[in-house]
């Protein structure tokens, strides 16, 4: 890195910011046309191969307030893509999982976006781009313990 590199060139956050603004945004139109919004692919992605989430636990993973995500998914389960049931532990939390129309929905969503990852580390390598997952999941592990998300 040159002397003249403005902070944010070597700022962690901006990086990681920018390069998920970047990656993010190819596949935005791709999920768009597909007739969902980001949250609502977000959440269905979210879903994808769990059982359940609770409201809770989708706020976290899809980066929104709770009261948006109830929103969103009573809205997702007006449109027939996801179900709603009260936890058998507590009643007050609802749990929330793909419908049959939900998983047809966001299946094709699922292989273009492995596809579109597959891309976009395609410079890097299989082992670099293995690599940058396992430090991103440790980074994001270390401050969800702090209660950071």
């Amino acid at each position: 890195m040159s002397n003249s590199a403005g902070f944010v060139d070597d700022y962690l956050a901006y990086l990681l910011a920018r390069a998920s603004h970047l990656i993010s945004s190819e596949f935005h139109a791709v999920v768009e046309a597909s007739g969902l919004s980001l949250m609502e692919w977000r959440v269905m992605a979210s879903l994808s191969g769990k059982d359940s989430l609770s409201i809770n636990e989708l706020a976290s993973i899809v980066l929104a307030k709770q009261p948006t995500v109830t929103k969103l998914v009573g809205r997702m389960q007006d449109a027939g893509w996801v179900k709603r049931c009260d936890a058998a532990h507590d009643k007050r939390q609802s749990l929330v999982s793909l419908t049959a129309a939900g998983r047809r929905k966001v299946q094709p969503l699922l292989k273009q976006a492995k596809a579109h990852e597959a891309q976009v580390v395609s410079a890097l390598g299989a082992d670099a781009a293995h690599q940058l997952k396992l430090m991103l999941e440790r980074l994001i592990a270390t401050h969800t313990s702090r209660g950071d998300c």
